[in-house]
């Protein structure tokens, strides 16, 4: 790890001092865990090996690097990382790729074989609802499950090997020339994609299963169990650098893979393709004015006998979603700092009504710099478990807050009447929203996951790199 002196209060950038001092405070990984991924890597392996074609090239492989783009329609990313250029949704907690096919690319690896055998785990998520009325195993094919995050539909699908496309990378600039290579995926019907963003084919999982397109081309390519993720720009697949700007810094950039702050990767048995985190408590600030949200006991542990609870990321959920009994006084915390903080000079705070699906809107006549790249608004903090190499996850205005007309709305909200809209029922969905303009750095090896939070905060931000300047 390169040794960085950097000098600034922003917790992103600390001093070499304070780094190597989180880094020996980072959580050991669990030997259970890592046997469990070191399996899991392997039938990968073999896997592709047996049914994918090879890529040509010899190993050792470079990090890839893939664009991401954000659909302004359904607050929801992309990746265009297909060999046709056609996007897919990018969904953390998908199990594997899948995407509409032309006939001539249906169903080319049937499920029976000795060699693709492991396919068959792949079992569709609860509450998925058919559109084909088939069953995995109904015929020698269909023994895989192609699932729509946003409609919760799924239909059984055949496996195949899907072209993909991407451009190596150093960490600072994406390297010429492009590389072609395969991953095992499946056809699902063209009627699948429905409620996805325009153009969209098809998910990339991005799980912990062998079949996500990071656990396949982490086997594949040979270069660890570890991608980052900076939204709506960038994918990183690999142990690679991250460079981008900081300023009052000689060149001007960092790799912040190296000064970010990380906090352990939970299990959900009920779950297991979802990244749950750590979270305590919950607070908000503004102006000094700090109130905890009063939550029943235990109300944001993961419970691993029930498979419920917890705190999980979502890339399929445009915002954050809270069960009731967490949104409730966290709204009470939320409204209450917001009310006593706005007692400053030129601040005016006026609740107004709030266009679904919000429910908590504010006048937006109170906004105002209080930074060059922030406006003045309330912190969220999600105060973090044991493990985590800082003590809160904090959500700045940019991560929560929506601007509906001339009004800012709350991108926080309950949980609906037809519950959780990801499996396992947790506490707490920190959505697309939440995790938007912040570096993610999820170390499968050591069960881990970096978080920058904001980068506009420390002046930086995803579009700040020079990947795509060639």
């Amino acid at each position: 790890v390169a040794s960085l002196a950097i000098q600034t209060n922003h917790p992103l950038l600390r001093s070499q001092a304070n780094m190597d001092r989180n880094r020996m405070q980072k959580i050991t990984p669990n030997p259970k865990n890592y046997f469990v991924l070191h399996r899991i890597i392997v039938s990968s392996l073999v896997l592709l090996l047996s049914c994918t074609a090879a890529s040509g090239q010899q190993a050792p492989y470079k990090p890839l690097i893939s664009r991401l783009a954000k659909d302004l329609d359904t607050s929801l990313y992309t990746i265009t990382i297909k060999a046709d250029k056609s996007p897919l949704l990018l969904d953390l907690a998908g199990s594997l790729v899948w995407s509409t096919c032309p006939p001539s690319a249906q169903s080319t690896v049937a499920c029976g074989s000795a060699e693709c055998g492991g396919a068959a785990s792949q079992e569709c998520p609860r509450r998925c609802l058919h559109v084909d009325g088939g069953q995995l195993g109904d015929s020698g094919s269909s023994c895989a499950c192609a699932g729509n995050p946003v409609t919760r539909q799924c239909s059984t699908a055949g496996l195949t090997s899907l072209a993909m496309s991407a451009n190596a990378t150093d960490g600072a600039m994406e390297l010429p020339p492009e590389e072609s290579f395969a991953i095992l995926g499946a056809c699902a019907p063209d009627s699948l994609p429905r409620s996805l963003p325009a153009g969209v084919t098809g998910v990339a999982g991005f799980s912990r299963r062998p079949l996500s397109l990071p656990s396949q081309l982490a086997a594949q390519r040979g270069f660890g169990g570890k991608f980052a993720l900076c939204l709506p720009v960038f994918a990183i697949f690999g142990d690679s650098p991250v460079n981008l700007t900081a300023p009052g810094q000689a060149p001007g950039y960092v790799d912040y893979t190296t000064v970010i702050p990380y906090t352990p990767l939970l299990t959900n048995p009920a779950n297991a393709a979802g990244y749950y985190i750590p979270v305590k408590s919950i607070s908000v600030a503004w102006h000094e004015a700090d109130a905890q949200a009063i939550l029943p006991s235990s109300a944001l542990d993961l419970d691993p006998g029930a498979g419920t609870g917890g705190v999980v990321l979502s890339t399929a959920t445009p915002y954050m979603i809270m069960r009731p009994d967490v949104y409730e006084p966290f709204a009470k915390a939320f409204d209450d700092a917001f009310t006593r903080g706005r007692n400053v000079p030129e601040t005016s705070v006026e609740r107004v009504p709030a266009p679904k699906p919000f429910e908590i809107c504010y006048n937006a006549g109170f906004m105002r710099l209080k930074r060059p790249s922030a406006y003045d608004v309330p912190r969220i903090q999600l105060e973090l478990g044991a493990g985590a190499t800082w003590k809160n996850w904090t959500l700045y205005g940019d991560n929560y807050l929506v601007k509906v007309g001339g009004a800012l709305c709350l991108g926080i909200l309950p949980m609906g009447p037809g519950g959780m809209p990801v499996d396992g029922e947790p506490a707490v969905v920190m959505g697309a929203k939440q995790l938007e303009n912040n570096l993610l750095v999820f170390d499968l090896e050591k069960q881990v996951l970096g978080f920058s939070m904001l980068l506009d905060f420390a002046l930086s931000s995803c579009t700040s790199s020079t990947f795509f300047r060639n």
